[in-house]
């Protein structure tokens, strides 16, 4: 028997569905995943931590689940919401249906909405607080849905770091040695690292420079991760005694904690960025890569200047981002820019050695055409290695 769901937003908006998961009723913020493929790796990707994912592609499911998919241990988004859940699955890798895989880790799931109306209402409100359940009152899940506690402000990050150090180490050779920060770090980014000769050694978000020091490292990787970035004082002023000192590359998150790190602030995006097709211009060539992004803040370059951020308007132009800031670490250049919405989506000290961008070159899921800058890591760390 088909149990009916419903979905409540902050602004009373409602949306009504049939149950698919774990029965139950769930808060968090409501943001929509444009991929076409890889909801498992989406569900069980840390940064989703406290929020309600609305895939809108009108299929989900249909290649089923396996445990080789999974980004992490746990799963970390708060809800899912489809329009058509398949109740089969049609691949040699699935080890179960979706819909079955969802109720066995306990996710509260949605389908049968009409999700290009509730994708609009995103577009148009921004992302916001929702609460959606089975067998339940709308006006009790307004009434949670307004209580619902914004992004902003709130630090996610210790709920899904890792609460000990741990090794993973190359199958082959080893070339080098990482550092890595897992402020909630998915798998398919350390498997990116050790298949490039580099032992990874994973530490909690809030380990201190020195102890970071004492590993000698060939360099220090910041990891992507869930929630505002401005409330990880410890974390920024940890990158900042680490820079100058050896070499740095931080995606997503840890984009955005260089970038606090160097003195520029960050804002909430309307919506997020939330996709496995988001357009990345290279500034250094203008060539474009279609890329992976799952975050909801970007950093401010124009804070670090005279000027202030200037309003899209049309197509995104290279001029709406500074052509460089002078920092206390040094000159640091803008090198990508998200082709939707002009922001930026990467950094480059020129004094120091470290460098970011603000998508996932790892994909998991989505296209491999940044995976080079894992390449381009991979080199610095043998270098550092070699001259060590």
């Amino acid at each position: 028997m088909m149990r009916s769901g419903l979905l409540v937003t902050a602004d009373g908006e409602e949306f009504r569905g049939t149950a698919a998961g774990a029965a139950g009723v769930v808060t968090g913020e409501i943001v929509f995943n444009t991929a076409m493929t890889g909801y498992q790796e989406i569900l069980t990707d840390p940064s989703y931590a406290g929020q309600v994912v609305v895939m809108t592609a009108p299929h989900i499911g249909n290649y089923g689940s396996t445990t080789w998919d999974d980004q992490a241990e746990l799963i970390h988004a708060a809800g899912l919401v489809t329009r058509s859940l398949s109740r089969t699955a049609s691949s040699w890798r699935s080890e179960e249906p979706f819909d079955d895989y969802l109720e066995r880790r306990g996710v509260v799931a949605l389908s049968d909405v009409d999700t290009r109306r509730l994708t609009r209402h995103i577009r148009d409100r921004g992302a916001m607080p929702i609460a959606m359940g089975v067998d339940v009152d709308a006006r009790d899940l307004a009434e949670q849905a307004a209580r619902a506690p914004s992004m902003a402000g709130r630090d996610l990050v210790s709920t899904v770091t890792t609460t000990s150090i741990y090794r993973v180490t190359p199958d082959g050779p080893t070339s080098g040695s990482v550092v890595a920060f897992d402020f909630g770090m998915k798998r398919d980014i350390v498997d990116a690292m050790t298949t490039r000769g580099i032992e990874v050694t994973v530490v909690p978000a809030a380990t201190p420079a020195e102890a970071v020091l004492a590993e000698s490292p060939d360099a220090v990787f910041l990891s992507n991760g869930p929630g505002d970035p401005e409330p990880l004082t410890t974390q920024i002023e940890t990158v900042r005694s680490l820079l100058g000192r050896v070499p740095v590359f931080g995606i997503c998150l840890g984009h955005q904690i260089l970038g606090l790190a160097l003195g520029a602030t960050t804002f909430k995006l309307p919506f997020g960025h939330h996709g496995g097709n988001h357009p990345v211009r290279r500034m250094a060539d203008g060539s474009v890569e279609i890329t992976s992004q799952n975050h909801g803040f970007a950093v401010d370059l124009w804070s670090l200047t005279e000027g202030s951020r200037p309003e899209i308007d049309g197509l995104a132009t290279p001029d709406q981002l500074p052509r460089w800031v002078d920092t206390e670490f040094g000159r640091v250049t803008p090198t990508h820019q998200n082709l939707n919405d002009g922001t930026n989506e990467g950094l480059a000290c020129r004094d120091v050695d470290a460098f970011s961008v603000q998508y996932h070159p790892e994909a998991a899921p989505g296209p491999n055409d940044a995976m080079g800058l894992f390449d381009t890591f991979a080199e610095r760390v043998r270098a550092d290695h070699a001259e060590a």
